[in-house]
């Protein structure tokens, strides 16, 4: 005989659904002293105002008692090393909360958030003297949502609020164990592509190759050469479409690789446990340079088409061929020469600091201080 269903109450309906849902635990790396102090009560507000904002996902906000650097230090610097302790504890986010003052164009900042490293940063001392706490709690819950947004999410719209909630339990939910790394990698990339896509847009690529100037002037001089120098108007001519492809295609990758390798960008898992940490930051990472490159190199083929047809006139140019210049040759010419303007921008690239290439592909997000 069959028990006659008897309903949930609210509570127990919770206590269910907490048991399934899946569990996104927020590190807290506090600085010794104030912050640390300020830190102890914070973590349990903070879990309680995140599960209150998204209960689709269970919150847990551990806390540590760590320094991290030494002042003075700037905000890539504390991104750097939350992300160390993040993947080490193998957390899903981190906040690192600490004392050194943060600036952005002489302006205090609450924090900075970068969504590629699932880190956030709030300076203490841009929280002012009264009301610290919850002054605190805000900046710490707006990191948050820096870091698993995508940059447009209205808080009011169902939509994006839904999508919000599935970034949410793909950020908490590990794929199967796999042995096979290709086949974890497929599951990583199938199972978080609205995550991926979050955090690639919200590093904003395509403004990389303006904030690597000498990389940018390695292209601009390389492509200038190019176009003025009839061996490489005879070379565009007599490669054809698809030798022009390859070229295009090597150049890319070349400064690609370098700004990745350069400047130690590719994360490499220490343990099973952090794999799909570090999966998604070098797919985002791959993808914020491939963009960012292809940026590059589309406005160096714009300025070089722009080039070759001001400054490569027709009688000079047809002679330089050997016969009569039409606006595909002109076409032929600006592909090579953006692509050797792009490898310039790769050996230019090896010339950056590392940190500059780092801060360049990474968008830390401010928060403004209201003190």
């Amino acid at each position: 005989m069959s028990l006659p269903d008897v309903p949930l109450d609210e509570r127990e309906a919770d206590e269910m659904a907490q048991a399934v849902a899946p569990v996104v635990v927020v590190g807290l790396v506090a600085a010794p002293g104030a912050p640390a102090q300020l830190a102890q009560g914070l973590a349990a507000d903070l879990a309680a105002e995140l599960g209150a904002r998204h209960p689709e996902v269970t919150w847990q906000v551990p806390t540590v008692e760590d320094g991290l650097v030494q002042p003075p230090a700037d905000d890539a610097e504390l991104v750097a090393a939350t992300r160390e302790r993040l993947l080490s504890a193998d957390w899903d986010l981190a906040l690192c909360l600490t004392d050194v003052p943060l600036e952005v164009d002489r302006r205090p900042v609450t924090g900075h958030a970068s969504p590629l490293h699932g880190v956030g940063v709030l300076s203490l001392p841009a929280l002012g003297a009264v009301g610290r706490r919850k002054r605190a709690l805000d900046t710490a819950v707006g990191l948050v949502q820096a870091l698993v947004s995508d940059g447009g999410d209205d808080p009011e719209d169902p939509g994006d609020r839904a999508d919000l909630a599935r970034r949410l339990r793909q950020l908490a939910t590990d794929p199967a164990d796999s042995v096979e790394g290709v086949r974890f990698t497929a599951r990583v990339i199938s199972g978080n592509l609205r995550l991926l896509s979050g955090m690639v847009r919200a590093n904003r690529p395509w403004r990389l190759a303006v904030r690597l100037s000498r990389a940018l002037t390695a292209a601009i001089a390389a492509g200038v050469f190019a176009l003025i120098t009839p061996d490489i108007w005879q070379l565009a001519d007599a490669f054809g479409w698809l030798r022009l492809l390859l070229v295009g295609v090597g150049s890319v990758v070349a400064i690609a690789v370098t700004l990745i390798v350069g400047a130690e960008m590719w994360e490499r898992p220490r343990s099973r446990r952090v794999r799909k940490q570090v999966v998604l930051f070098n797919i985002a990472t791959a993808a914020t340079v491939a963009i960012g490159v292809l940026s590059l190199y589309l406005a160096l083929f714009v300025l070089a088409l722009l080039g070759a047809l001001f400054l490569v006139v027709e009688p000079l140019f047809s002679g330089g061929l050997g016969h009569p210049a039409s606006f595909s040759d002109y076409l032929e010419l600006a592909w090579l020469t953006c692509s050797l303007a792009t490898v310039g921008g790769a050996l230019g690239a090896g010339l950056e600091d590392d940190d500059t290439v780092r801060e360049a592909a990474y968008t830390y997000r401010p928060e403004r201080s209201s003190s």
